[in-house]
């Protein structure tokens, strides 16, 4: 096999833009064989793409048990994330989940599972891993480049939805359908990216509104603060409503600070530690001096075909994966614990949260079970 056979399952606006890469050939390693979707005339879209290149099902258990592909793409709704990868696995099928992994936690933890029994390639979709930015961000920061760190601060506002875009499809934004709002749909990425960078914070306390700005069921404006086992504390900030938005995520270490913003790193480096200036002086008032360097960032971000091509490469040949599959709970563990918070106006959540008690609050949002 030079070529992994790819099975895309959800042909709407992801599965599309995933189907447009292929036809770009974005993805050398691999080809696009099968799509699925329940809605015909999604089908018929993809058939216009796609032509004779391609089976095409009305069912997602269709394509999985066709022969038709080596591996799966599930491109829909997020509590079916870990429905249809459980089936591919237990078909013999690699799986690259879509982002968010799931809704809840426990939902994750069975396809988890699922995935170390089955011995397949798990990866998913959270494509600004291969941002070489944010890829810089950690190195620095797990190098000790920044020293102990004290402080993060993420505004991400950039985010911007209209009314328009939840009309579009009736399952979005409702607890039912999607499971969450804002969290759940941009921000498994910079949930993502906050932990992948900096470690899982261990505790949050969240104020959340829901509704606020858009006629929706859920969360639209999102204030949290951390806290993280080492002692630095983390404030996250993000919503749909500003225009323009910011994306600025500054952390702040005994070494200095980091500004990430508008494609570029800024290091504001100090002489000498805080620590180490804080021992040795003696005046009113001072500070160590500081350094303004703009830091090299080489590489290119190749976003979600560099996911695929990557997920690809190791069906084909091993190594290892840009975002495993397994590591898609974690970003979701923090988005649980904020809701969690919101939800029993208690304060401070721990992370990961109680499973039960969170599934318990979802289910009454739901109308009094989960979907799945």
């Amino acid at each position: 096999m030079d070529k992994v056979r790819i099975g895309i399952i959800g042909v709407g606006k992801m599965g599309t833009q995933h189907t447009k890469a292929f036809l770009a050939n974005k993805i050398p390693n691999a080809i696009l064989t099968a799509v699925a979707d329940t809605d015909p005339n999604k089908i018929e879209a993809a058939k216009v793409l796609l032509g004779d290149s391609a089976y095409y099902f009305d069912s997602a258990e269709a394509l999985i048990e066709s022969g038709s592909c080596d591996a799966i793409i599930p491109t829909v709704p997020h509590y079916f994330h870990p429905v249809y990868a459980k089936k591919a696995f237990e078909a013999g099928l690699h799986v690259l989940c879509e982002k968010p992994a799931g809704v809840y936690v426990k939902q994750v933890e069975s396809m988890n599972t699922a995935a170390k029994k089955s011995g397949k390639v798990f990866g998913i979709m959270l494509n600004q891993r291969t941002n070489p930015l944010y890829q810089k961000a950690r190195e620095m920061v797990q190098s000790g480049e920044l020293g102990r760190i004290i402080h993060v601060n993420w505004i991400i506002t950039s985010w911007f939805r209209a009314e328009s875009y939840y009309a579009l499809s009736d399952w979005r934004a409702t607890w039912a359908g999607e499971g969450g709002g804002v969290l759940l749909n941009q921000n498994p990425h910079n949930l993502d990216l906050f932990q992948w960078i900096l470690g899982m914070p261990k505790r949050v306390k969240a104020t959340v509104y829901y509704g606020k700005h858009r006629n929706i069921e859920t969360e639209d404006d999102v204030f949290a603060l951390f806290e993280f086992p080492g002692g630095a504390t983390g404030m996250y900030t993000t919503t749909i409503a500003d225009s323009p938005g910011t994306n600025r995520l500054e952390i702040t270490g005994t070494m200095g600070k980091l500004v990430i913003e508008q494609n570029k790193i800024v290091f504001h480096k100090l002489s000498e530690s805080t620590d180490d200036f804080n021992a040795h002086f003696t005046g009113a008032i001072g500070q160590p001096t500081n350094e303004v360097i703009e830091v090299p960032v080489e590489g290119t971000y190749t976003s979600h075909p560099g996911i695929i091509t990557n997920f690809c490469d190791v069906i084909l040949n091993g190594g290892t994966l840009i975002a495993p599959g397994e590591e898609g709970i974690l970003s979701l563990a923090i988005s649980n614990a904020i809701h969690l918070s919101s939800w029993t106006g208690e304060g401070w959540v721990d992370i990961p949260c109680d499973s039960d008690l969170f599934c318990e609050y979802l289910a009454k949002k739901c109308g009094g079970t989960l979907p799945v």
